[in-house]
């Protein structure tokens, strides 16, 4: 095992434990999505090229650019759909907010749909 490879290893496993920290630590909804995407996503970044630099076969960094790239995609679409619900239900923290287009966009929705009436 290269050591450059322990180094990434070590601070992608750091940034994971600070998203899991930051899950449990943080009280709203907004900032719990931050914590779990935000360090989450790169300390997979960082543990996929650890595991790259040590294991070295074409077939093992083929497979984990793929996982990334995987991550890459999942990570915002979770987060938007985990938003998106805090916000049908009534969690989110609305009043707080300074721009709120999903209930703007509500409000125009039904307006909408009460002049097809």
């Amino acid at each position: 095992m290269s050591l450059l490879g322990a180094i990434l290893l070590f601070a992608g496993s750091f940034f994971i434990l600070v998203a899991a920290v930051g899950l449990l630590h943080f009280d709203d909804l907004f900032k719990r999505m931050h914590a779990a995407a935000k360090p989450q996503t790169f300390g997979t970044m960082l543990l996929m090229a650890g595991l790259a630099l040590s294991l070295r076969g074409p077939a093992t960094i083929w497979a984990l650019a793929l996982v990334f790239a995987f991550m890459l995609v999942t990570s915002p679409i979770s987060a938007h759909l985990a938003s998106r619900a805090g916000f049908r239900t009534g969690h989110a923290p609305t009043r707080t907010l300074l721009v709120d287009d999903y209930r703007r966009d509500k409000r125009r929705a039904a307006q909408r749909a009460m002049r097809h009436d």
